[in-house]
């Protein structure tokens, strides 16, 4: 079956506050959309708006969904948190080979996202990203604020991103922290926050600059050969917010591959903490 050429946009609607935003672009666009949000992970504002919630491994009952809606378009949007082994296969061992199945559980978060798009897709609906419903979500590039990195971080920017590009392979995180050459801490399943919570530990330590000129510098970009309808890394303020309580110089994301949510209260939020925050384009990442 064909995705019709008219239709609702779905969103599929996790935590954060990504999902409210596309729903008032779409809003705003004219376009008809329906929301199907995660129990126990959407905003409360999103469950007030959306038209139906399931439990995030009630795969047939979102299939039916969309099913009944024919939607032009499927976006993932918005913070879950990974299914054990045993429950993503119970929910998905109907549709997809159960073998084919253990094997992404055990390979990471981009072939299990990889699998869920394709399960949609098998299904006859297109997803898109949520920079294809709000392009100016996405990171431009240049230095965004008032505050900007120096030659010495700018080396120390080139470092952290040939890192991420290392690490790409493994599947291991989107993010960083690197202190002129050597990286401070890697992302691990935790998330962003809870490293920038460890990095924050070191303070005071021989290893951790407390010296903002040459202090550390967090690093955030997509992963080499990620699905970027899903997933892409993403920012905000409290990003800034944790990035600063962690004693750090500033934030350097891709750009073009990175979301920034609520743009302009982040760079207000950067300047206020008096740390930079900059877009680094693929080809300016060897030698920042």
């Amino acid at each position: 079956m064909a995705a019709p050429a008219e239709g609702p946009v779905v969103v599929l609607a996790g935590g954060g506050g990504l999902p409210t935003i596309l729903i008032e672009a779409l809003d705003r666009s004219g376009r008809q959309r329906r929301v199907i949000a995660f129990r126990g992970f959407a905003d409360r504002g999103v469950r007030m708006r959306a038209d139906a919630a399931i439990d995030l491994l009630d795969v047939a009952g979102g299939l039916a969904l969309l099913e009944r809606w024919k939607p032009a378009a499927v976006v993932l949007a918005g913070a879950v948190t990974r299914p054990s082994p045993a429950a993503f296969l119970g929910a998905l061992s109907a549709l997809r080979n159960r073998s084919e199945l253990s094997r992404l559980m055990a390979r990471g978060d981009d072939h299990l996202l990889r699998a869920v798009v394709e399960t949609i897709e098998e299904r006859g609906y297109r997803v898109v990203g949520a920079h294809e419903i709000a392009p100016d979500l996405i990171a431009p590039p240049g230095t965004l604020g008032a505050v900007a990195p120096d030659d010495e971080a700018r080396a120390a920017i080139a470092v952290g991103f040939a890192c991420l590009a290392d690490l790409s392979p493994f599947d291991i995180g989107q993010a960083l922290v690197v202190q002129g050459e050597r990286v401070v801490a890697i992302e691990g399943a935790e998330g962003t926050d809870r490293m920038l919570a460890r990095v924050g530990s070191l303070r005071g330590g021989f290893i951790f600059s407390r010296r903002r000129e040459t202090g550390a510098i967090l690093v955030k970009s997509a992963k080499q050969g990620q699905e970027r309808r899903v997933d892409l890394p993403t920012i905000g303020p409290r990003t800034m917010r944790k990035a600063a309580a962690a004693g750090l110089a500033g934030v350097a994301v891709g750009a073009g591959q990175t979301i920034i949510v609520e743009r302009e209260a982040t760079i207000s939020e950067a300047d206020r903490l008096g740390i930079f925050l900059v877009g680094i384009e693929p080809a300016a990442r060897r030698d920042s």
